[in-house]
């Protein structure tokens, strides 16, 4: 049974949510103010939280920061406006795995969700008895895929699911550039025009934890017009 929680202050939404997510093989949770929410998402373990920005009580974004601090790294999807286009960084920041705009389509809102869900699964999938993946070195950095521990100078680098999933692929083809919409495809399991920003906010926030200077990349270099590349070493 997939279990999500709904926080969203906002009764018609969250029952929108729950009426075109919840089926026989799924559940929806909804809390409808930000301490509550809290509450439950770290009490309670979940495959999914969609968590609105604007609660009452603790904010969405506090909320997201707070649970990545205590290492929960459930996938986050934001509510934001569409006019929030700081919120939208600002979620991504904290150790969101991406957003939604209000109003948001049905067909948009599930699309995303079973993406989420598929790479969940494929996730869960390779964690059975399988083929070792190789420890990379690149430079002072040292990625196990595996264990899914990042290491900087011998120093522990903490990432979300998805920074460690755009790390990998990037320093498994060095050199290779990709564009904002394959890392998209490829990392979140979608393609939705004007959402590549996604793309740009957690390559930005990567960066800042493995990066000496993040004005001057060493390892994540951008292509300029195109995406972004690995060093080749």
């Amino acid at each position: 049974m997939v279990e999500i929680l709904v926080v969203e202050d906002d009764i018609h939404i969250a029952e929108l949510v729950k009426v075109n997510l919840e089926d026989d093989q799924t559940r929806v949770h909804s809390c409808f103010d930000g301490n509550s929410g809290f509450i439950e998402a770290s009490k309670q373990e979940y495959d999914l939280i969609i968590l609105d920005i604007m609660l009452p009580g603790k904010k969405g974004l506090d909320i997201c920061r707070e649970l990545r601090a205590a290492n929960i790294n459930t996938p986050i999807v934001m509510l934001t406006s569409k006019s929030d286009e700081i919120d939208k960084i600002l979620g991504l920041e904290t150790g969101a795995d991406d957003y939604i705009t209000k109003p948001f389509s049905v067909r948009e809102l599930q699309a995303r969700v079973k993406a989420i869900m598929r790479r969940r699964l494929l996730d869960a999938k390779t964690e059975g008895p399988t083929e070792a993946l190789p420890v990379l070195h690149r430079k002072d950095l040292m990625i196990n895929q595996d264990m899914r521990k990042v290491e900087l100078n011998g120093v522990r680098i903490n990432l979300t699911p998805k920074e460690f999933e755009l790390l990998c692929l990037l320093a498994n083809n060095t050199g290779k550039t990709y564009s904002r919409a394959q890392l998209l495809h490829t990392i979140w399991g979608y393609e939705f025009e004007g959402y590549e920003h996604t793309v740009n906010s957690h390559i930005n926030r990567l960066r800042s934890k493995i990066e000496q200077d993040p004005g001057q990349p060493e390892y994540i270099l951008t292509t300029w017009g195109v995406g972004y590349r690995f060093t080749e070493l």
